[in-house]
């Protein structure tokens, strides 16, 4: 590959230091895939010949260290996806339980109104801000809008209704009303997280 470039400036070309392109070259670690990428344009090579130029046996290091970095990045996805995930269901836990077993029954209900018009609310568009921005569950996403409608409507159904209906001992329905409010802010939010995540990626 005669390019004539130094480390130096092949490293600014990558946006990477001098000392991580001299550990690449001694074999002590290796580029991720978007380096090897921005290696064949600079070259003017082939991925196959950056891929495979060194050998057979640093070629399968290599695969063992893309597999074992896809790996790390998939392993920390699916941990943001439970702390996601565990950190709503927290939320959502903690009202019901506020509600019912540690607030008097005069502040109940002024709870319930704040926990179903503020605090769910706004738990609800960040959530889904974040299930765009980072593309989780890929297009099925947006069934998010569909669970966390049905959720909201239930924070509705076993606080503020399931208390109207103990105290005067009737059965009401679930407000579908409050369904469509809660898919509503979080199509909102998962509209508004795809953009910023397609914005992000495209820079």
């Amino acid at each position: 590959m005669e390019a004539q470039l130094t480390q130096e400036q092949v490293a600014d070309e990558l946006g990477i230091s001098r000392q991580t392109m001299s550990n690449w070259e001694n074999n002590k670690t290796y580029p991720d895939i978007v380096s090897v990428i921005k290696m064949s344009d600079l070259y003017k090579v082939s991925l196959d010949y950056l891929l495979k130029g060194s050998g057979e046996k640093q070629m399968t290091n290599y695969m063992e260290y893309l597999e074992e970095s896809t790996n790390t990045v998939k392993s920390k996805t699916n941990l943001s996806k439970i702390i996601l995930i565990a950190t709503y269901l927290g939320i959502w836990a903690f009202a019901l339980i506020m509600f019912w077993l540690i607030l008097s029954e005069s502040d109940a209900m002024g709870f319930s109104i704040m926990f179903l018009w503020v605090i769910l609310p706004i738990t609800t568009f960040v959530i889904s801000i974040l299930i765009g921005k980072n593309g989780y569950w890929g297009k099925w996403k947006w069934a998010a809008a569909l669970i966390l409608g049905a959720m909201y409507m239930l924070a509705s159904y076993t606080t503020f209704s399931l208390a109207n209906m103990i105290a005067f001992h009737k059965i009401n329905i679930p407000d579908f009303g409050m369904f469509a409010a809660g898919a509503v802010i979080s199509l909102i939010g998962l509209g508004i997280g795809t953009l910023v995540g397609r914005r992000r990626r495209s820079k």
